[in-house]
């Protein structure tokens, strides 16, 4: 059998399967075929040579190993709430093992007199020593030589254990797997210079699954490492090579009329240095022939939409139209009124095109954009939609961009001959070694200065028991003359549950701030649209001085007057949408604050998280710890972009890893861009087997 039909075998025909324990592989797991469970790693290894005995358990152990007589089987409690329990025995004291289910399992099972050896997590309860669900098996001293040093520990799931799946098991099919597939089974995948002194890529398999000593397995480890983290790069290099070549795109070859008249005329501020210099690379970038494609990355309030501004003069300048698509009407609409507002003196027709624009309005946009009568149309998911075709579509810009899916953004291509430029803007900072990854094929820009006149938010956290003093500092700003949000969670799993939160917060908001003296709008994701704009909108006017909402306001929300957030149950956010909430304060002149309210019970990490928001408004400091904190895998968006599946590679440990892997990635696609030399066709090859795996989505 060749590599590929081997490794890609059903899971089904592997030895101990068998097609329902493959299905629940496959939903449990995502394993499918040979090659699925080959990098189904185990999460450790324990050394089952190892036998403790029972007095020297101390709780500064995790896993542990004892050997002794088993007593005194027991139940404990009633329905929910039942347990077994027994005692295990040896020479030096007792330790108490406890199931919490399969219970009927333990009685038909475990003998009370007989000796066994037991492994699982150890706690204490009542300050003696437990195992809950330990692995059990009787003892037999021949088995004891038998066992190997560092013995894997695979993750499995409540559901494949019922199956008789559970990691012990997943260890044995592996086993099976590896006496099936030989060294020609897994090839070399690297150059041959980047092979000098690393472990073969077979051995590192086996090692990494059944060490032979903890040396070989970190050797094993770092093999593997390297090479997931040089494959993804050479593929983001690949992707960027290809766009480059066949991305043909419109070129703007000039700064005009528009572009210099708003610059010398209606800029309302001098422009920061940061701003500056990403004007000068999106010029560069539209004036050579390919297509833009160009990540935006700015803190909250550094000046994005100013920036999108003038990319869209520019393309104005040159003849062509722009679009600018935001996620929500909310962010659609604060959008076209800043620019409406900054472009009341030029020449230029600005349109919005949302899912509730009138019939009447919308037939005239459409016959705008089609006329290219409009220059400019700000809008949401409504334009990517039929009806809408475009006369000149030279720039499309987007705004937080992980909203959209790949397959929405596309289609906002083909509403030109020649794709348009992109340019992707995102107020969520993302750590450097995710952009490096998440985002290689894109160019990428940082904007990390706040516009003159900004003074950092003061940032505290306080405990719900000091809910009286927070409100009366609230009610002081107010006096002098400033707004206030009150922020409330958003549960997914339990919408019913966070509107009713929402709406007891809402009416304790009300008893702290009595009517008529102080009015106060609310907003939340189930209210209609209108509904929500006109709450808005009278909060933006100074109508009402408190928003009481959901993280509906996180984006889009631009009341400079606001200079005080009240984040409740902040313990239940995580650290980037934290700081994007805190964004929507800290944009007029005046000092502004965010004050983080959680419960006393509020957990270690969580704790962990509010001070870091307390010592820092960067966000890409808060972006680095976010990483270190939840994984790549939660940060907003980088689920959907393909390039995160990682089986080994950590982003935050193994960073040198990524320079070197970049750095040799891209000096290898510069001299062979078609892997076609000699020396790289094992690399092609490995792409070529893994194409249909892996759906290589390109990021915009």
């Amino acid at each position: 059998m060749s590599l590929a039909s081997l490794l890609s075998s059903p899971i089904e025909y592997l030895k101990g399967v068998g097609p329902l324990r493959a299905e629940l592989l496959k939903k449990e797991l995502s394993i499918y075929t040979f090659g699925d469970l080959l990098q189904h790693f185990p999460h450790r290894h324990v050394d089952k040579t190892k036998v403790t005995p029972i007095s020297q358990l101390t709780p500064e152990m995790d896993f542990i190993q004892v050997k002794g007589v088993l007593l005194g089987f027991h139940t404990i409690g009633e329905k929910r709430s039942k347990r077994m329990v027994a005692q295990l025995r040896d020479e030096t004291g007792n330790l108490e093992l406890a199931w919490f289910q399969g219970i009927q399992y333990v009685q038909k099972n475990l003998v009370e007199g007989q000796t066994y050896l037991v492994f699982g997590r150890l706690g204490f309860f009542n300050g003696k020593p437990q195992v809950v669900h330990p692995e059990i098996e009787p003892f037999v001293a021949q088995t004891m030589a038998q066992k190997s040093l560092l013995e894997p520990v695979y993750g499995s799931t409540e559901k494949l254990k019922a199956r008789g799946l559970n990691g012990k098991q997943i260890g044995k099919l592996t086993q099976v797997l590896f006496q099936q597939i030989s060294e020609r089974d897994l090839p070399e995948n690297l150059p041959a210079h980047l092979l000098v002194n690393r472990m073969g890529r077979w051995e590192a398999f086996r090692q990494i699954h059944f060490p032979a000593s903890q040396a070989q397995y970190k050797e094993a480890l770092s093999r593997l490492i390297s090479e997931e983290l040089f494959i993804a790069q050479i593929r983001l290099n690949l992707i960027k090579i290809d766009r480059h070549k066949n991305s043909k795109g419109q070129v703007f070859e000039k700064v005009g009329d528009y572009f210099n008249t708003f610059y010398n005329n209606y800029l309302p501020f001098e422009l920061t240095g940061a701003q500056k210099r990403v004007i000068k690379e999106i010029r560069q970038d539209v004036a050579k022939g390919f297509q833009m494609n160009r990540l935006l990355q700015g803190d909250v309030g550094s000046g994005k939409t100013m920036i999108a501004l003038m990319a869209m003069l520019i393309a104005a300048d040159n003849g062509f139209q722009s679009c600018l698509m935001a996620p929500t009407e909310i962010l659609a609409q604060q959008h076209f009124t800043s620019l409406t507002e900054l472009l009341k003196e030029m020449p230029v027709e600005v349109a919005i095109l949302t899912g509730s624009t009138k019939t009447a309005e919308r037939r005239r946009i459409l016959k705008g954009l089609a006329e290219d009568t409009i220059h400019f149309v700000v809008g949401t998911h409504a334009l990517i939609e039929d009806p809408v075709q475009f006369k000149k579509l030279g720039l499309a810009v987007i705004d937080e961009q992980h909203r959209f899916g790949v397959e929405q953004r596309s289609k906002l291509w083909k509403k030109a001959s020649i794709p348009p430029h992109v340019l992707v803007m995102t107020a969520t900072p993302i750590p450097r070694t995710l952009a490096m990854t998440a985002y290689g094929d894109l160019d990428y820009s940082i904007m990390d200065e706040l516009p003159p006149g900004r003074q950092p938010i003061k940032t505290v956290h306080r405990y719900e028991t000091s809910r009286a003093s927070v409100m009366d500092f609230v009610k002081s700003e107010i006096q002098k003359g400033r707004q206030a949000y009150y922020v409330y969670p958003l549960i997914e799993e339990s919408e019913k549950m966070s509107y009713e939160d929402l709406m007891q917060g809402y009416e304790q908001v009300k008893s702290f701030f009595p009517e008529p003296t102080y009015k106060i709008s609310m907003v939340h994701g189930k209210m209609p649209n209108d509904l929500k704009s006109e709450n808005m909108n009278r909060f933006k006017s100074g109508d009402t001085q408190i928003l009481v909402g959901t993280t509906v306001i996180e984006v889009g929300v631009n009341v400079p007057n606001a200079s005080v957030m009240v984040i409740e149950s902040a313990e239940k956010f995580g650290l980037s949408q934290l700081h994007q909430l805190r964004g929507r304060v800290g944009r007029g002149s005046e000092q502004s604050y965010c004050i983080l309210l959680s419960s006393v019970k509020a957990s270690k990490e969580a704790r962990e998280r509010l001070k870091i928001m307390c010592t820092t408004n960067d966000g890409f400091v808060i972006a680095e710890k976010d990483l270190e904190i939840r994984g790549p895998g939660d940060i907003d968006g980088t689920r959907q972009s393909g390039a995160l599946n990682f089986k080994l590679a950590s982003l935050i440990n193994d960073r040198p890893t990524m320079e070197i892997a970049k750095a040799e990635a891209a000096a290898i696609c510069e001299k062979d861009p078609n892997l076609t030399m000699p020396e790289h066709l094992a690399i092609r090859s490995f792409l070529q087997t893994q194409k249909t795996k892996i759906g290589w989505g390109k990021i915009a």
